[in-house]
């Protein structure tokens, strides 16, 4: 019962800085070793393996801004803390990669053991180490679509020479940390603002690519209208959602349904009986792995459109 402890994201110039942090309980995971040394789809393949055999799983986020305010290693310090307090899980060690215990100053710190490279030795920490990449790597490659010219998906944020050309080309975002030294002389000037005007060129997007760019959109819908997004592609091996979030004590389950022009059908109608079964199903199996007692829960549908992708329509289905 070790609650393992492993980051992603402290050297980038860019992005957010990610904990894991995953207590597997009895399950037994084959192929978990340090995230880095596996490729992106066998880390993708373990990612949706723990998330549905660990006892429990927390990712901790702090962002660009968040760093440049309060520093890197108070910012390693708060990831940590925000991403084990997500563990309902019962455990009773805790195992933090590397030589740093940033759980020191709190009720959990005489629990915690620091060691270099845990994440190729302690199973829970390889775990720990795989869902913040691959969460990270997500996120990032969403920020390309929104940010295009970085060339995000490729370097997450690191100081590679192409982003470092493109930053000159266009100067940098609010992803970027300008308390870094590299990029301290554009402290005061963040030059780039979000793209939302800028058509998506489906014809150079895979499928999932263009699928990632509707659920964003899809979330941002929901944000505005006051939803808290808990998950983003939850994934078992008997099922999958695309967003969950609440709002007002309510847990909502929606799926996403892109269409590029109003001349394919509104995607609402691709809801058919037996897809509405597997929504059930989905929603019953993620109350249930997730012990969600005593919240109403709801089934939606969110229609996006065009080559600028838009909500069109919001359904409330159960």
């Amino acid at each position: 019962m070790i609650l393992g402890i492993d980051e992603v994201g402290r050297g980038p110039w860019a992005g957010p800085l990610v904990v894991g942090a995953v207590v597997l309980g009895g399950a037994t995971i084959q192929g978990l070793t340090d995230s880095k040394k596996l490729t992106k789809k066998h880390r993708e393949e373990l990612d949706t393996i723990i998330r549905d055999q660990a006892s429990g799983f927390g990712l901790g986020w702090v962002s660009a801004e968040e760093i440049d305010t309060i520093g890197l290693s108070a910012a390693l310090v708060l990831a940590t803390k925000r991403a084990v307090e997500q563990i309902k899980a019962s455990y009773s060690e805790i195992i933090i990669d590397g030589t740093v215990n940033f759980l020191k100053d709190t009720n959990k710190g005489a629990y915690v053991t620091t060691l270099t490279k845990a994440d190729l030795l302690i199973p829970s920490v390889s775990a720990a180490s795989i869902v913040a990449k691959v969460a990270r790597d997500a996120y990032m490659t969403e920020q390309d679509f929104i940010y295009p010219g970085y060339g995000f998906t490729s370097h997450v944020g690191y100081g590679t020479a192409m982003h470092r050309a493109a930053i000159e080309k266009l100067g940098v975002t609010p992803l970027h940390r300008l308390s870094f030294a590299p990029l301290a002389r554009y402290r005061g000037v963040r030059t780039v603002t979000v793209v939302e005007s800028a058509p998506l060129d489906t014809t150079r997007l895979t499928s999932k690519a263009i699928g990632d760019t509707a659920e964003n959109e899809a979330s941002q819908y929901l944000v505005r209208a006051g939803h808290e997004i808990i998950e983003r592609n939850w994934k078992t091996k008997f099922c999958e959602i695309d967003i969950v979030s609440i709002k007002d004590k309510t847990i909502y389950f929606h799926e996403v349904k892109y269409r590029k022009t109003a001349r394919q059908g509104d995607g609402i109608a691709a809801i058919t009986p037996k897809k509405l079964r597997q929504m059930k199903f989905a929603a019953e199996y993620y109350a249930l792995k997730n012990k969600l007692p005593g919240f109403d829960l709801r089934l939606t549908a969110i229609a996006v459109s065009g080559e600028l992708p838009e909500v069109e329509r919001f359904l409330e289905i159960v």
